[in-house]
């Protein structure tokens, strides 16, 4: 199959359906994910088609907000989109392909990640964060699927992928809709409260631990089991033949992002300045 169209007339070839691969998943909406080639210079790229019929007024603002983020931001642990095509009631957003895959995989194929590889993928995680700050941008579905590695190694470069939930939050205001995925999800998102920036950091730490740990923080079978799994810790689950060997300030940080109450929560300056990074 030939997609064609976008800024300079581009035409791609299909080449399969990407399953949580190196482009970034669908979001809130329906979509496929295709990995094609650019047919003018044989380059790698993956197509991200969504389905506009349909769309409710708070998902087409998402994939408003999507396209006029991602087409202003050219960062490196940002997903690059390279073109835009719309046919026969889908948007195409043609992405930067990442041959690493996602972090999801990385963590199944790794186990538990070395401290120091962690801090290194926590600072680009954060360069990331900082460019959505600076743009007003709540990405509500932070998660190792949506981050993605531009080659398989440790020595990857991390990208935030997958924008397909998120909104423009400015600062004083909040959203309220309920959405991303319930192991990463913050625990005011889950109880129906409004909420801000707080609940991507709460994200990053959900991150950070399975990072560490090579699971995620907490579980349960539905949101209610894993808001109750939350609610009665009085102390994350670290492994406790990895305790031993982590820094302290590894140990800190990680409480700190995922401390229950979100006016407690380590904010992103907080983060940004810790001294976690400073080793």
């Amino acid at each position: 199959m030939i997609v064609r169209g976008g800024r300079r007339d581009e035409e791609y070839e299909l080449k399969g359906r990407i399953d949580g691969g190196g482009g970034g998943g669908g979001g809130g909406f329906s979509s496929i994910v295709w990995r094609a080639i650019r047919r003018s210079n044989g380059q790698d790229v993956v197509l991200k088609q969504v389905f506009t019929t349909g769309l409710t007024t708070n998902l087409r603002d998402s994939l408003d907000c999507e396209l006029d983020f991602l087409s202003r931001v050219r960062h490196p642990n940002i997903i690059h989109l390279l073109d835009v095509i719309q046919a026969g009631g889908c948007v195409f957003l043609v992405l930067e392909f990442c041959r690493g895959g996602n972090l999801a995989s990385y963590i199944r194929n790794s186990g538990r990640v070395q401290e120091q590889i962690v801090r290194k993928f926590m600072q680009q995680l954060g360069a990331g964060l900082e460019v959505l700050q600076a743009h007003n941008i709540l990405h509500r579905d932070l998660k190792p699927e949506n981050i993605l590695l531009s080659s398989p190694s440790s020595d990857a470069v991390l990208k935030i992928a997958d924008f397909g939930l998120s909104r423009v939050v400015r600062p004083g205001e909040y959203a309220d809709t309920v959405c991303g995925s319930p192991f990463y999800m913050a625990p005011e998102v889950m109880q129906f409260h409004k909420y801000d920036g707080k609940a991507d950091m709460w994200s990053l730490g959900a991150i950070f631990f399975e990072l560490l740990n090579g699971y995620p923080p907490y579980h349960g079978r539905n949101n209610v089991q894993l808001l109750q799994s939350i609610r009665r810790s009085t102390s994350l689950p670290f492994s406790q033949f990895l305790l031993p060997s982590l820094h302290p300030d590894s140990i800190e940080i990680c409480t700190r992002l995922l401390c229950k109450d979100p006016a407690s929560r380590l904010s992103f300056k907080e983060f940004f300045h810790h001294k976690f990074f400073e080793r």
